[in-house]
């Protein structure tokens, strides 16, 4: 009774998807302001017919069901309105990182198979490799034109199946090529309502756009902050004067960032304790103590959350326990330095052993983070092999090295791979190596990660010259400029011989062991 013939389903069932966020509050919250960005502002009645006109337009351009439709664009309106226009039109967004080098753009252009692209105008030299007859629209003199052939109508359903994709993000090339992540709608949902929650949003809150909405969808909170008709306050860089007046103002009451965001901030000549507080979510590397501290010391609430761009970003958030606040700043900062557990509607986490047994919780014994639930990607785009390989015995593989407490939340230890995350980017030692022994006075060499105050770590290139060849580490880091994104060129240079084993291969634990003397390397 109330059910269909093909198995349970209720007929009345209506597919999840981010659209209905705006959909509802264009008139739940039609007059509240939707979006900031500089001088503009929408409500939300305006911002879900923009929606609607993005993407009917887009349809009446070509736009099919599950094309996909990059943005190279910086923290923009138009940017942000494409999470929802490019779902409406049934298609897929593929918002891409801004710090990549034109031939990795490229690259991402060409493996999505994107058919249009949406770029801020400062960025057009990253198109310089993308694929030709690509149609490309500069968001600063074009996207109101665009928008313009496009009815602010309701659009019928295009979301068939709450599980078809609805966004590609790509890795930062942990393993040489960027791999594109494939998100579904039902994931982006249950995860934006998550953030909303945990970030304790209503109507009244104000989030500013420190992260960049590339990343993981902003953390789905591209979605989040419509699905409670709160306001986005859209920034294209960040600027902490700027940001510190917004947060006196009132102007913005909650961010995400980056540990290298915190501590700019902290540091930045216009710090000071906050009138009223300010939330935050810190991911993308993990927070030292000494910062956490700092943050509260500002009046900045600060949670903790951990994940990966395979689980939509945020996965676990660490959950204080009972009795927290009498514990002294320094005990508490430590606690707060732990992953934790699963969001509300994520799913499950474990540590394992190799034979994927759960290690004991007893905080010490170390074993593979994996997940699996509500949030963790489709797979990974046009790759079955590393999509299986992700997925082998039923669970995600993080590639991260951790401990499950006694209470249930885990804290990362190491890291698998030899994977470098400056300033919330991944990096792969493997890429930086090559283009350091691209030179012709190279013979060998290794990259690790070596503390850096500002971004957490930064890749060091250790190298072997050729007899008889002569280099300076000014030179070498010039030519590597020439082959990798800047943020990926090492920012120190070593001379020497490589520590190898008997058979020859290079001891890269002895060279980490030397840089971090005296520091613990707790890796997210």
């Amino acid at each position: 009774m109330g059910t269909d013939a093909s198995g349970g389903r209720p007929p009345y069932r209506q597919e999840l998807t981010p659209v209905h966020f705006l959909e509802r509050s264009g008139y739940v919250h039609a007059d509240r302001i939707a979006v900031v960005d500089g001088e503009r502002r929408y409500t939300y009645r305006e911002w879900r017919a923009r929606s609607r006109r993005l993407a009917s337009a887009l349809r009446a351009a070509g736009v099919g069901p599950s094309d996909r439709v990059a943005f190279c664009a910086l923290n923009s309106e138009p940017l942000l309105l494409a999470h929802f226009g490019v779902l409406q039109a049934g298609a897929v967004i593929v918002a891409i990182n801004t710090r990549l080098t034109a031939s990795e753009v490229g690259y991402i252009l060409r493996h999505c198979g994107a058919t249009s692209v949406f770029y801020s105008p400062e960025l057009e030299p990253l198109l310089a490799e993308a694929p030709v007859g690509l149609r490309r629209i500069d968001i600063a003199r074009e996207f109101e034109d665009f928008l313009a052939t496009g009815s602010e109508d309701p659009l019928p359903p295009l979301v068939e199946d709450e599980y078809q994709p609805c966004a590609i993000d790509y890795t930062s090339g942990t393993t040489g090529r960027p791999k594109g992540v494939v998100y579904h709608h039902r994931g982006a949902y249950l995860n934006a309502v998550a953030m909303a929650l945990d970030m304790r949003m209503d109507s009244q809150s104000r989030y500013l756009w420190t992260l960049p909405m590339f990343h993981c969808n902003g953390w789905t909170f591209t979605w989040a902050v419509a699905a409670v008709g709160a306001t986005s306050v859209a920034i294209p860089r960040v600027d902490p004067p700027a940001i510190w007046r917004l947060f006196r103002t009132g102007e913005a009451t909650c961010f995400c960032a980056a540990p290298t965001v915190l501590v700019m901030l902290a540091n930045d000549p216009a710090a000071a304790r906050l009138e009223r507080p300010v939330r935050v979510f810190t991911a993308a590397a993990p927070p030292s103590p000494t910062i956490i501290a700092r943050v509260e010391e500002l009046n900045f609430e600060l949670e903790h959350v951990y994940g990966l761009t395979e689980t939509y970003g945020p996965f676990t958030i660490n959950v204080a326990p009972p009795g927290v606040e009498g514990l002294s700043l320094e005990e508490r900062a430590r606690l707060r330095a732990r992953q934790g557990v699963p969001n509300l509607l994520a799913g499950e986490v474990r540590v394992v052993d190799e034979q994927m047994r759960d290690v004991p919780a007893d905080g010490r014994t170390m074993g593979e983070v994996v997940m699996r639930g509500n949030v963790v990607m489709k797979g990974y785009h046009d790759d079955p092999q590393a999509t299986a390989a992700a997925f082998r015995g039923g669970w995600f593989h993080s590639g991260d090295l951790g401990v499950m407490h006694p209470d249930g939340q885990i804290e990362l230890r190491d890291r698998a791979k030899d994977i470098i995350i400056s300033g919330g980017e991944n990096i792969s030692t493997i890429e930086v190596e090559q283009a350091v022994v691209s030179h012709p006075a190279v013979m060998e060499c290794a990259v690790i990660a070596i503390p850096d105050d500002h971004w957490g770590e930064v890749p060091k290139a250790f190298v072997t010259l050729k007899p008889g060849r002569s280099l300076t580490a000014e030179e070498l880091i010039a030519h590597c400029r020439t082959r990798l994104a800047g943020f990926k060129v090492p920012k120190a240079v070593e001379f020497g011989e490589l520590p190898k084993t008997s058979t020859g291969k290079i001891q890269k634990f002895v060279l980490r062991e030397k840089e971090w003397a005296g520091q613990e390397r707790r890796i997210h």
